[in-house]
């Protein structure tokens, strides 16, 4: 039964609204921006009534089917792993797009707020505004895709800290862990970009 409630779970997670969304705006994502198929092209090539109609969905779909879970025994123990990293596998490499799918950011957050009563989501909001305010200084930095992928990531990094010192059990700690390998993956192309950019000004002595 639990490999049934995995296969839903990473099913509804592959449901990329936001892509859909696009295309019935005779849009397509993979041509915009960055090319992630997710809300934040759909906000860049559709407004922002269509963006937060993306983000809502692919929230969504991450929170309300692992809300269904926490109400059976499934959500005890070492279950939890599968079922909450699920929905983010599937949006990340949604069978809908060939294994291509998007950054994962946004299902990441339902899912978290999901199993965590939104305590976890809203830190890792907190500590993304903090990263993005402290950010905002450098122009050139504070605004590009680049920087907002070594943001999520450093966020996600962060949140760990925040689970640690609240006492969240193992099972929660390892669905972070997978979480963190998820988004370290789907923001792999700006990371290098980082790293290259960062070890080259360290060569420069800058």
């Amino acid at each position: 039964m639990i490999i049934l409630w995995v296969a839903g779970l990473f099913l509804s997670g592959s449901l990329m609204f936001s892509y859909w969304l696009g295309l019935a705006r005779k849009k397509n994502l993979k041509n915009i921006g960055d090319g992630n198929p997710g809300a934040l092209n759909l906000w860049k090539s559709s407004g922002y009534k269509f963006g937060i109609l993306g983000i809502i969905l692919d929230f969504l779909k991450g929170y309300l089917p692992l809300l269904w879970v926490m109400g059976s025994h499934y959500s005890q123990g070492y279950f939890i792993i599968p079922l909450a990293l699920a929905p983010i596998a599937g949006h990340a490499f949604s069978p809908f797009l060939k294994g291509k799918g998007g950054k994962a950011i946004a299902v990441t957050f339902g899912v978290w707020s999901a199993f965590t009563g939104f305590k976890a989501s809203l830190a890792l909001a907190v500590i993304l505004a903090v990263l993005k305010m402290l950010s905002s200084g450098f122009k050139s930095r504070g605004n590009s895709p680049v920087s907002d992928g070594v943001q999520v990531v450093s966020g996600m990094l962060l949140l760990s800290v925040f689970l640690y010192i609240s006492k969240w059990s193992a099972p929660i700690l390892w669905v972070w862990f997978g979480s963190f390998v998820i988004l370290v993956y789907t923001h792999r192309l700006e990371l290098a970009v980082w790293v290259r950019k960062y070890s080259s000004r360290k060569r420069k002595g800058t």
